[in-house]
């Protein structure tokens, strides 16, 4: 059975492209209307918007650097000004530096975490203020910090946190009856991820899952549609790996 969303908002932070644009042209397609949430590709975003409404879906496109709470609080009230409310986050906005220990940079570790874990802490406190009861919240973590890669340990650090935040904050959104869970993707066929990668490294990836193939968009984004469905209600403060036996 199809999990509609009709008459739900959707707020996907980081939806431009990659894993967050195809969770947003999903969510639009079981009716949500979708807020674009973009830092820097504008047009792309714009493209998003005009894709999911040539299919018949709502959209809008809202600039905001989520690594700014000032930005975070600007982008709930631009979506409850566009669509009169919040039903539905999903903190996807991210940013990986993958350095050694011995070249990591202060600036390095403040960026990263600005973006991954403070601004996801500071959009759940947004969701928690401006959110609709019965709300749903899917952070994005990742496989990575189930092993043990040298160079990404600032980045698995960040998503950590993440998890972290699912955790405890479930039974601060539970007198909502708001979900809140985590997804912790695997390596994932994306521009962003085959950049600066080898084809021997890839194929390498590949073969460290069940099926010997990366990921793809819609693996994902399958599994955040369940989540912020109806029949996910009883599921709260949890971590869902989706890697296809990655780890």
């Amino acid at each position: 059975m199809e999990n509609r969303l009709d008459g739900k908002v959707a707020l996907v932070t980081g939806s431009s492209r990659g894993i967050g644009r195809a969770i947003a042209e999903q969510l639009a397609d079981l009716g949500a209307k979708v807020v674009i949430n973009y830092s820097g590709s504008s047009q792309k975003a714009y493209e998003a918007v005009e894709g999911i409404k040539k299919n018949g879906g709502d959209a809008v496109a809202i600039q905001a650097d989520i690594s700014q709470v000032s930005q975070i609080i600007n982008l709930f009230e631009e979506t409850l000004q566009a669509f009169g409310k919040i039903n539905i986050l999903v903190n996807n906005a991210g940013l990986m530096i993958n350095k050694p220990l011995s070249e990591a940079t202060e600036e390095d570790f403040d960026k990263q975490f600005a973006v991954n874990a403070k601004g996801t802490f500071f959009a759940c406190q947004q969701a928690l203020k401006n959110m609709e009861t019965e709300g749903r919240i899917v952070n994005i973590s990742t496989s990575v910090i189930g092993q043990m890669f040298p160079s990404y340990s600032m980045y698995a650090g960040t998503k950590g946190a993440v998890e972290q935040f699912t955790r405890h904050l479930a039974k601060e959104f539970g007198p909502k009856g708001i979900t809140i869970n985590a997804i912790a993707p695997g390596p994932v066929n994306t521009e962003l991820f085959n950049v600066g990668k080898s084809e021997q490294q890839i194929e390498g990836m590949k073969k460290m899952n069940a099926f010997g193939r990366l990921g793809e968009t819609d693996d994902i984004a399958n599994v955040v549609s369940f989540l912020v469905s109806e029949q996910a209600q009883w599921v709260t403060g949890q971590t869902i790996r989706v890697n296809g036996g990655f780890i």
